[in-house]
C-alpha cells in the first residue's frame, strides 16, 4: 500500500511540475533531497551505532537482567500475561530501556520481539490483546531520558543548542505516557465488562 501511495505522489508531483514548466526545479529538488537524506543518515548513523552497541553490551553483560528485575514490578502491573514469563518481561524491559534512551530505531526490533511474545500468549490470534495494546501505548508515548536521535538530528541540522529540547520532551512524554496507560487500563476494564 505504501508503494502505491509513494508512486501516486511521485506521479502527481512530476505531472504538476511538467504542466507548470518546473521540471528542472523538480529534478534539482529530487537530487538535492537525496543528497540531504544520505548526509542525515551518515550524521545520525554513528550515534545509532553507538547506542545499538551499548544495548548489545548491556544484554550480554547481564545489565539487561538487572534492569528487567528492576522494572519487573511495573511490567507485572502493566502486562498481566507477562507476569510469569521471564523472556517476555526481559523483551519488554529491553524495549522500554531503548525507548528511555531515545533509541527509537534500536527499540523497534526489540518491540517487535516483545509483541510477538505477547501475541503467542493470546488465545485470539487475529485481535490484539490488552497487553499488546498496552505495549503499543508504552512504545508510542515512550518516556525518554535522553532523546539521542532527536538531538543528533538537530545537531545535523545545525542547531545552536540541540539539547534544549530535553525538559519539554520529559514533560510531554510523562504526560502522554500517564494518559495513554490510564486510558488503556480503563478501556481494558470497560471491554472486559462487555
Amino acid at each position: 500500500m505504501l508503494n502505491i501511495i509513494w508512486t501516486v505522489m511521485m506521479l502527481v508531483s512530476f505531472t504538476t511540475a511538467a504542466i507548470l514548466g518546473n521540471m528542472e526545479a523538480a529534478m534539482t529538488a529530487l537530487l538535492e533531497s537525496g543528497t540531504k537524506a544520505i548526509e542525515l543518515l551518515i550524521s545520525i548513523g554513528g550515534i545509532m551505532a553507538m547506542w545499538s552497541g551499548f544495548m548489545a553490551i548491556a544484554d550480554q553483560s547481564g545489565l539487561v537482567d538487572v534492569i528487567s528485575e528492576f522494572l519487573s514490578p511495573l511490567i507485572k502491573v502493566l502486562f498481566t500475561s507477562a507476569r510469569n514469563d521471564n523472556e517476555c518481561r526481559r523483551a519488554i524491559s529491553m524495549n522500554i530501556v531503548a525507548n528511555f534512551l531515545g533509541l527509537s530505531n534500536a527499540a523497534t526490533p526489540l518491540g517487535i520481539k516483545a509483541m510477538k511474545l505477547l501475541s503467542s500468549k493470546s488465545s485470539v490470534h487475529d485481535t490484539a490483546s490488552d497487553d499488546m495494546c498496552m505495549l503499543a501505548v508504552v512504545n508510542t508515548a515512550s518516556i525518554q531520558l535522553i532523546p539521542s536521535t532527536l538531538i543528533a538530528m538537530r545537531t545535523a541540522a545545525g542547531s545552536i543548542a540541540p539539547a534544549n529540547i530535553i525538559l519539554p520532551i520529559w514533560i510531554v512524554s510523562l504526560i502522554t505516557a500517564t494518559t495513554g496507560i490510564s486510558m488503556a487500563k480503563l478501556l481494558s476494564k470497560a471491554g472486559a465488562k462487555l
